[in-house]
């Protein structure tokens, strides 16, 4: 038995949720998976998973090993990407996990300009609102929107963004404009489920926080499905700023209650330092927030361009 091979098959098993999952992740058949981790359990006398109807789940031994593999296995990339002079010049592959819209209108033209500075590096781009576990999911950095919890990431700036009201002129024309947060009870309104806040909209006024409760005719599942109902006149929808930038701009959206938007909250590049940084990741991160910083109105920001320090202390991510 390779034991650094079964040891891969397990982590694959286990991020990916089943043995069958990590049969179809690994394109090797389901039988060599389960077998690997079978003589994996009878190699060290211990069983390792609980294997369940639906998904897999750890004993306290397994548990255990697994964070183990994880260290093995890193160790060994590691030593893998010193052996092939990936910290002597920018190359293999990145992935980055970013917002679907904010990916869509500002990270990828960057990407684009990025590989063709560095013909060495290709990349992987997940367009997500998931929060992804960068260690778990091998992910080497993060767009993440908002305040967030203390963790052992490196966060940069590039950026501010802000919630936003809006309405098409033909909805304006026939319900009234809202002259204040409370007169939104009156209004049809556009919520959506998900990453964001729901009908539970939050405004500042005169120094304090207020939330109102709006009514909705329409909630959707997704933040592109509420700005194109409420171009269509089908309500009020509250989106964030850089989202609806091409319709305001044409005109087919008006923004509504600029004087009671909450404050602005940060747009952070994150990812996890773990040793030595990877040239591509250092390459990326020197040409991206710039970039970023600029396209995202932080143009003027001030700080390194990547961080001296990192906050504490919870693993997850």
């Amino acid at each position: 038995m390779d034991r650094l091979e079964a040891m891969g098959i397990l982590l694959a098993a286990i991020d990916n949720g089943s043995l069958s999952a990590a049969s179809r992740k690994l394109r090797i058949p389901l039988a060599t998976v389960s077998r690997r981790v079978s003589e994996l359990e009878a190699h060290l006398n211990v069983r390792l998973l609980v294997r369940g109807t639906r998904k897999l789940t750890l004993t306290e031994a397994g548990r255990g090993y697994v964070a183990s593999c994880r260290r093995v296995l890193d160790e060994i990339a590691e030593i893998e990407r010193t052996t092939s002079g990936e910290y002597h010049a920018p190359q293999g592959e990145l992935v980055i996990s970013v917002p679907p819209v904010l990916g869509r209108i500002h990270v990828m033209p960057v990407i684009v300009e990025f590989l063709s500075a560095f013909p060495q590096i290709h990349m992987r781009v997940q367009l997500t609102d998931r929060l992804v576990n960068l260690l778990d999911e091998r992910v080497d950095l993060v767009l993440r929107l908002g305040e967030q919890p203390s963790s052992s990431l490196i966060a940069t700036r590039v950026g501010l963004h802000r919630q936003v009201l809006c309405a098409s002129p033909a909805y304006l024309e026939k319900h009234g404009t809202p002259r204040r947060p409370e007169d939104l009870l009156s209004h049809d309104c556009v919520t959506y489920e998900g990453y964001a806040v729901g009908g539970n909209w939050e405004f500042q006024s005169r120094g304090r926080t207020l939330k109102i409760e709006v009514p909705s005719r329409l909630v959707v599942s997704s933040v592109e499905a509420a700005i194109v109902a409420a171009a269509e006149a089908a309500g009020i929808a509250r989106v964030v700023s850089y989202q609806i930038e091409e319709p305001v701009k044409s005109g087919s959206l008006v923004k509504l209650l600029e004087a009671f938007e909450p404050l602005p909250a940060p747009v952070n590049l994150m990812y996890a330092a773990q040793g030595q940084i990877p040239l591509k990741l250092r390459a990326f991160i020197d040409f991206a927030v710039p970039r970023l910083r600029e396209r995202l109105g932080l143009a003027s920001a001030a700080g390194p361009r990547t961080p001296r320090s990192r906050r504490r202390p919870a693993a997850s991510s």
